[in-house]
């Protein structure tokens, strides 16, 4: 039976990351599993009491916020296993979820990740993700097959390669995160896993999803709500996203749209709405790329704990 590692990130969240473990304790089935949770700089250290609460499970404190694939990245450099599932940890699992998705890799070499089928935990019988359609590398644009409605079944047939997998969970294949590297910590948040798929499709291997495959989010099926931090990272990532991935000419031709068409519509946005904190941090995002390489790991925004 092949190692699983699991790697879960916690940021103030202490109640939330042990119900979490209560459920690969309680619920799943698949046993070979080594369970690694890294706390991201959270205001409170919860590792002493985890400690002792969970023996058996590898709690890694890191003393400040390294972000999503910051604190994975921390997670996967301690993880021994085959393949590394990495779920957030406002997830919890069903029975065979791990084993399927275990089964799933070693039925099929040219897998270099696979996510299961996502629904929301509040509301089991709505979908949160079956998929990705492919990103238009024009508009930087790509959908998520299937959110909001209910599962009946009608995706299940789309198991196999998809656009992208889902940051909530996704088994990466031990020789193909050797081959692609780990998660490019400069996104800090959002667009870093869709950056991820990249470097494992240049690597050689697909990407997929199991709709066989169960597990729950607690994300909220509404809209959360609109921070600066938010509106800052999603618009200077998807910038980089497609800095990082697309031909010199396709970004070229991006840019074009996102000044002409995007950054008026979200000024207007912004204004309509009277956000107008929101302008100098939406500029903020894109003037970023004009003083700083693809690569630079100065995030060009204040965290806060």
């Amino acid at each position: 039976m092949k190692t699983v590692s699991i790697v879960t990130v916690n940021f103030n969240q202490p109640q939330v990351t042990e119900d979490l473990l209560k459920s690969l304790q309680e619920v799943n089935t698949y046993r070979d599993l080594e369970i690694i949770v890294v706390d991201n700089g959270s205001r409170i250290d919860p590792v002493p009491a985890w400690d002792a609460k969970y023996p058996d499970i590898k709690f890694i404190r890191s003393e400040k916020n390294t972000g999503f694939a910051g604190g994975n990245n921390i997670g996967i450099a301690q993880a021994t296993g085959d393949f590394l599932f990495l779920i957030n940890n406002d997830t919890e699992v069903t029975p065979d979820l791990i084993g399927k998705l275990v089964a799933k890799l070693e039925a099929n070499p040219r897998i270099g990740m696979i996510s299961p089928k996502i629904n929301y935990f509040d509301t089991p019988e709505i979908l949160q993700y079956t998929g990705y359609t492919p990103m238009n590398y024009l508009t930087a644009r790509n959908a998520v097959i299937g959110q909001f409605e209910e599962d009946r079944g009608q995706y299940d047939s789309l198991s196999g390669e998809t656009g992208y997998a889902h940051g909530a969970a996704m088994m990466i294949r031990r020789e193909a995160l050797q081959k692609a590297g780990l998660m490019a910590e400069n996104y800090f948040l959002y667009y870093e896993e869709l950056d991820w798929c990249e470097r494992i499709r240049k690597a050689g291997y697909e990407i997929h999803v199991d709709l066989s495959a169960l597990i729950y989010h607690k994300e909220s099926v509404s809209v959360g709500k609109r921070t600066a931090l938010k509106e800052y990272f999603m618009n200077r990532n998807r910038i980089l996203f497609i800095r990082k991935n697309a031909p010199g000419g396709t970004f070229f031709f991006f840019c074009c749209y996102f000044l002409a068409t995007v950054a008026p519509r979200n000024i207007f946005k912004y204004i309509k709405n009277k956000e107008y904190s929101f302008i100098p941090v939406f500029l903020k995002a894109i003037t970023w790329h004009l003083t700083h390489k693809a690569d630079s790991d100065d995030l060009g925004f204040p965290l806060t704990r």
